[in-house]
């Protein structure tokens, strides 16, 4: 990895040991994420979202970087990595303090309105649903289960009112990639141009179930990049890949 121009593409498998669940790993239980049409299409959906969402925003902020995120960080400083495509919304690589991260799928910090474009931070938004939801954030200040998107696991949401757009009175969505969901054209184009550039593709705790990081082990391939891939599991990549490590992000990226 030393002396080559390494760009690393990261998964959930990452932030497991920040305490953030993922999707996919042998340890996780069954979990069904909701899907951009259920969202814009079903107001039921929407209003159960915002609730979990409010919850669980909170906990994915204050979550910490962990040992595999601050190595990478370290490497960078070094120049012995490049940069990160992220398929996490979580902030954790920028936490850490890497600085040339492509958040593939945005991240939990952003809200966008989807009639005028409006954008305006998770906190921001967090006091308008407090007002609007009085002691709703109280009454779940118990420990509460987070899913990987940033929201909580709780059951009781039918009293939760969200709230539209303060500019236009919009539907408001959190600015992430959901499922069903078409990565923006620049942030696809931006990775593959690091792809194209690197030396060495390094995947962290990604299954590459998704076409959204399977294209880009693709892309290193019939380039003829090396591609190294640490995740507990099997992984979609795993026949393209020169080199495959069974185990977590932290330990193996702290020993390099």
């Amino acid at each position: 990895m030393l002396g080559r121009r390494t760009v690393v593409l990261t998964g959930a498998g990452m932030s497991t040991d920040s305490g953030i669940p993922d999707y996919r790993s042998p340890e996780s239980p069954p979990r069904t994420p909701m899907t951009y049409q259920q969202f814009v299409g079903d107001d039921e959906f929407r209003r159960r979202y915002w609730a979990r969402n409010h919850l669980g925003w909170r906990h994915m902020d204050a979550t910490l970087p962990n040992a595999g995120h601050r190595a990478l960080a370290a490497l960078e400083r070094r120049g012995a990595v490049h940069a990160i495509i992220t398929q996490n919304v979580d902030l954790l690589h920028t936490k850490a303090g890497s600085r040339n991260v492509i958040d593939l799928h945005g991240t939990y910090a952003q809200v966008i309105c989807l009639e005028c474009g409006d954008r305006v931070s998770r906190y921001r938004l967090a006091h308008r649903l407090d007002a609007a939801n009085p002691g709703f954030s109280e009454s779940h200040s118990g420990a509460i289960e987070v899913a990987p998107d940033a929201d909580a696991v709780i059951t009781s949401t039918e009293s939760f009112r969200p709230v539209g757009c303060a500019v236009c009175g919009g539907m408001l969505k959190p600015d992430i990639v959901y499922f069903g969901e078409s990565v923006p054209r620049e942030r696809v184009e931006a990775a593959f141009t690091l792809v194209d550039e690197a030396e060495l593709l390094l995947v962290a705790g990604s299954s590459l179930t998704v076409m959204s990081g399977l294209r880009f082990v693709r892309r290193a391939a019939k380039l003829g990049i090396p591609i190294a891939i640490v995740n507990r599991g099997a992984t979609r990549g795993d026949e393209l890949a020169t080199l495959k490590i069974d185990a977590g992000c932290s330990p193996v990226l702290s020993a390099l």
